[in-house]
């Protein structure tokens, strides 16, 4: 265990129990950000650092969207998507601190990286009731301990309540650079528009959230600095007398 994350560790224990709560009600770091901002790398970093479960957003509405093309299901037509949600058997997994939603017991981890899939998730994404599903799995998620949960909509309409919030960003030729050495075209610029304009949960930056920008920064850099501002609220959460807060 690194220094920063016994501290962090440390100062989330003494906050829980100080401000009269349970030390084993989960804590959840939101992070938020438009595509290749490095909210996924971030997130696992952060994630490892402080022993907390994983929860990426994104791989839930790609798995919806990957399953939607399985089946014939036409993206572009909402109600059709919006019946998928009352007919396939899922369930939430957590494997090696990684909570996945698995579809009649299988992960299709490579399947939803395709160029098809990502084409096709803007399109799901967008649906309300397809949005109010996703919300409510994800609030699920808790079962399995602290989280730290990265999307669009986290700190906005998931958990809007938590104190943890981060707003991930980086310039649209870095984050288009880094889209390009994974392999994955994407028009990031039309992407960042249906993203911010469409009308269920768009993308903004969550009220109290710390806006990093990524930009020019190693994956490290960008955790450390993440880290060192968790650290920081809880230690201010910890010095605050009993009963303080609501229960």
């Amino acid at each position: 265990m690194t220094r920063v994350t016994a501290a962090v560790a440390s100062s989330a224990s003494r906050a829980e129990s100080r401000a009269g709560r349970s030390p084993t009600r989960p804590i959840v770091i939101a992070i938020d950000g438009p595509s290749a901002s490095g909210k996924s790398t971030n997130a696992r970093l952060v994630a490892r650092a402080l022993g907390y479960a994983y929860v990426d957003t994104g791989a839930m509405y790609r798995t919806l969207a990957w399953y939607c093309l399985q089946h014939g299901v036409d993206v572009h037509h909402p109600r059709a998507v919006t019946a998928v949600l009352r007919r396939w058997k899922t369930r939430l997994d957590c494997v090696d601190g990684h909570v996945r939603l698995l579809v009649n017991g299988y992960y299709p981890e490579k399947e939803i990286r395709t160029p098809e899939v990502s084409a096709a998730v803007p399109l799901v994404a967008a649906i309300p009731k397809v949005r109010a599903w996703m919300v409510k799995t994800q609030r699920a998620c808790v079962r399995f301990g602290n989280l730290v949960m990265e999307g669009r909509d986290i700190g906005t309409q998931v958990f809007p309540e938590t104190e943890f919030k981060f707003y991930l960003d980086a310039s649209l030729a870095e984050r288009t650079r880094r889209r390009q050495a994974d392999g994955i075209p994407e028009d990031l610029a039309q992407r960042d528009h249906r993203d911010s304009q469409r009308k269920a949960a768009p993308l903004m930056v969550p009220l109290g959230a710390m806006v990093v920008n990524s930009s020019g920064q190693t994956p490290e850099q960008t955790s450390a600095l993440i880290l060192a501002e968790i650290r920081r609220r809880l230690e201010a959460r910890a010095a605050e007398p009993p009963g303080a807060r609501p229960g």
